[in-house]
């Protein structure tokens, strides 16, 4: 027996005062008449303790604000993008006049059991992190395997900005080359400007050092005045935002249509690098997307003075004379590398009137400068022969 109903006994059925009661056991009388009050009202079952939770909660999440995070939830997560309640609460200001808190948004997931703890992860208090102070000031490059829908094992060459995360190419190949990562390279400078240092691995395009020589990443950067730098041996977390890129593009990548070639692969990568570029927020940014963050200060720039100012790679095959054609200011140029070449593809890597030429291997055929007063380039006396040749013809 309670004593709520002892003494509601002792009032109806002993007759005892309630002052009495009140001085005896000390508690107030305006609860032993709030007691009785409850009794004649609803007998012995009125006097069990009652629930204090408020019959309405003026700012509880309206019903169709909850419906509209978790359809988004299971929206976000069905295309692989992230799905936490950060990147909820961005996007959901398309969808609602008023946005929850994020600690809202995470109770709301929690209570439907869409939050999976994670007691391994290391406190964020516990990392020591390194952000480049300004865009272009560093940017990472790392190549990552993946695999088309027939098994075939292909390479993804990602490039991004260290300080805004900006994804500022992905490129599929069947295997990533040394003339490869300098061309996506060279079109990502020409989209952004070029950078000051670039961050990558040992690997074999990007370091000659284990061999004993020097590959052509090396040499192009060295001569746009770009600081290469590479990782400690065996230690990813070096190029950790590179590292970490990876991982959120092959969880967008698995929720796709497995690709059947490298060109439908690479239709993917563009549209996954327009959205992570352009709506996705990003928690290391202050929730801004990464070409906002890159738009927002000024460019570093290579900390040697260069006069390069446009720099592109084409493609091209040497003609049966060994020759090549080239544009430069509005005149048609002809550079002669050799008729043992003939018929072999190569890439031009120009950077104003610097020309380098090489094969799809990375060997050096030819560098030049070219001269506006001139047309043909090459050995004086091929070039001549060459001529005699295409004289004789017509």
């Amino acid at each position: 027996m309670g004593l709520g109903r002892y003494v509601v006994d002792a009032v109806v059925l002993e007759g005892r005062s309630p002052s009495e009661l009140a001085k005896a056991h000390k508690i107030s009388r305006s609860w032993i008449y709030e007691l009785l009050g409850r009794y004649r009202a609803g007998g012995y079952a009125a006097l069990e303790p009652r629930s204090r939770r408020p019959r309405s909660c003026p700012h509880q999440v309206a019903p169709k604000v909850e419906r509209a995070i978790l359809k988004l939830r299971r929206e976000l997560a069905a295309a692989g993008h992230d799905a936490g309640p950060h990147t909820i609460a961005h996007h959901l200001g398309r969808r609602v006049e008023r946005v929850p808190a994020v600690a809202t948004i995470w109770r709301i997931l929690q209570r439907h059991g869409l939050i999976t703890p994670q007691p391994q992860k290391r406190p964020r208090s516990s990392l020591i992190r390194f952000e480049a102070a300004l865009p272009n000031e560093m940017w990472q490059g790392d190549p990552t395997h993946w695999t088309l829908a027939g098994g075939t094992d292909v390479e993804i060459f990602d490039l991004i900005d260290d300080h805004s995360r900006l994804a500022l190419d992905s490129v599929a190949f069947p295997t990533v080359k040394g003339a490869d990562v300098v061309e996506v390279f060279a079109a990502a400078a020409a989209r952004y400007g070029l950078p000051a240092s670039v961050l990558t691995d040992n690997g074999a395009v990007f370091s000659g050092a284990y061999r004993g020589g020097r590959v052509l990443w090396e040499t192009e950067l060295e001569r746009l005045g770009i600081r290469t730098i590479r990782s400690t041996p065996y230690h990813p977390q070096t190029c950790g935002k590179v590292e970490r890129f990876h991982q959120t593009l092959k969880r967008y990548l698995r929720k796709q249509a497995p690709a059947r070639s490298i060109a439908q692969l690479q239709a993917q990568l563009d549209a996954f690098r327009a959205y992570y570029n352009q709506h996705r927020p990003h928690r290391a940014l202050g929730r801004r997307t990464p070409l906002v963050a890159f738009n927002a200060r000024v460019k570093a720039h290579p900390a040697l003075p260069t006069p390069i100012t446009h720099f592109r790679v084409r493609h091209d095959k040497v003609d049966r004379w060994g020759r090549l054609s080239l544009r430069y200011l509005s005149v048609m140029r002809h550079i002669y590398v050799g008729r043992v070449h003939a018929g072999q593809a190569v890439r031009l890597l120009i950077a104003d009137e610097k020309v380098r030429i090489i094969r799809a291997d990375g060997q050096l055929l030819s560098e030049l400068t070219l001269d506006a007063g001139r047309r043909y380039f090459g050995a004086a006396a091929s070039v001549h022969n060459v001529l005699r040749q295409v004289s004789s013809m017509s």
